[in-house]
């Protein structure tokens, strides 16, 4: 068995013009199904707000993803 951890998250622009950046749930679906294309399957995720430049929030996803060797 194989395992991956990934953190998933949206780029700064985001956070700078906005404030804050939300992951784009279209996005973050095409990132888990290209990884189930390559036999990755997602085992965990959580959820994490990571700061940036002390003022700015961005949401991120750490995902832990196995698969057969």
């Amino acid at each position: 068995m194989q395992y991956k951890v990934v953190i998933y998250q949206e780029g700064m622009l985001g956070s700078l013009l906005l404030g804050g950046s939300k992951v784009d749930p279209v996005r973050f679906s095409e990132f888990l199904n290209t990884n189930a294309k390559e036999g990755w399957r997602v085992t965990t995720m959580e959820k994490d707000i990571r700061r940036m430049l002390l003022l700015f929030k961005r949401e991120a996803y750490i995902v832990i993803m196995a698969r057969e060797s």
